[in-house]
C-alpha cells in the first residue's frame, strides 16, 4: 500500500516505521503540507488544535481513505462531532478513528509481545478493511468499537481512562478469544 502519513512525530512517525517493517511504500509529511495525490491512504497523527491548518497544506486528499490518530489533548474544533469527522471534512472519502489509544512511545516493543496488543478503532464500512489490515501491519490486533459515530468515544477514553494508566498495553477480546 502506499500510505502518506501527515505528520512525522511520535505517532506518524512511529507508523511510519513499523509500516515500511511491513513492506508499505510510506512518505511522510511534516508542517510544511505536501502531496498525498499517489496515496491509497492517508494518516492523519498532528497536535490536535491543527487538523485543518495542516490538511489545508496538502493537496490531493479527495476521495482518499483516511485514518485519524489525534487526540485533544491541545484543544479541539468544537464545530465537528470528533477528530475524525474534522478530517471527513477535508478529504471526503472515508474514515476510521485508530492509533489514538495507544502509547507511540512503545511502539519499538509491541512485536516483543506475547499476544498482539489491541488497538481500538472505529470506522466507516468502506474504512473498516484498510484499518484493520494497517493496524495488524503495525503488530496490532484491531478491535472496532462500530462506527465513526463512536469516534469520540475513543478520543474521550484516552484522557479519561488511559491518561491515568500511564504507558500500558491492553487487551480487549470478546469472550471466548483469549
Amino acid at each position: 500500500m502506499n500510505i502518506t502519513t501527515i505528520g512525522r512525530g511520535n505517532i506518524g512517525g512511529g507508523l511510519a516505521r513499523l509500516w515500511e517493517q511491513a513492506g508499505h511504500d510510506v512518505t511522510t509529511l511534516g508542517r510544511e503540507g505536501g502531496d498525498a495525490s499517489d496515496a491509497d491512504v492517508v494518516l492523519v497523527a498532528v497536535p490536535s488544535g491543527s487538523v485543518s491548518d495542516a490538511l489545508g497544506k496538502v493537496t490531493g486528499l479527495e476521495g482518499k481513505t483516511a485514518i485519524d490518530a489525534n487526540n485533544a489533548f491541545g484543544g479541539r474544533n468544537e464545530d465537528y462531532e470528533s477528530f475524525a469527522h474534522e478530517v471527513k471534512a477535508h478529504t471526503n472519502g472515508p474514515v476510521a478513528k485508530a492509533f489514538n489509544a495507544g502509547f507511540a512511545v512503545l511502539y519499538d516493543q509491541i512485536r516483543k509481545q506475547r499476544v498482539p496488543p489491541s488497538c481500538l478503532f472505529a470506522a466507516e464500512d468502506k474504512a473498516r478493511g484498510v484499518a484493520e489490515q494497517l493496524i495488524r501491519d503495525a503488530g496490532l490486533d484491531p478491535v472496532s468499537v462500530g462506527g465513526l459515530e463512536n469516534a469520540r468515544a475513543l478520543e474521550d477514553f484516552v484522557p479519561g481512562v488511559l491518561a491515568k494508566i500511564g504507558r500500558v498495553f491492553y487487551r480487549f477480546a470478546p469472550p471466548g478469544e483469549l
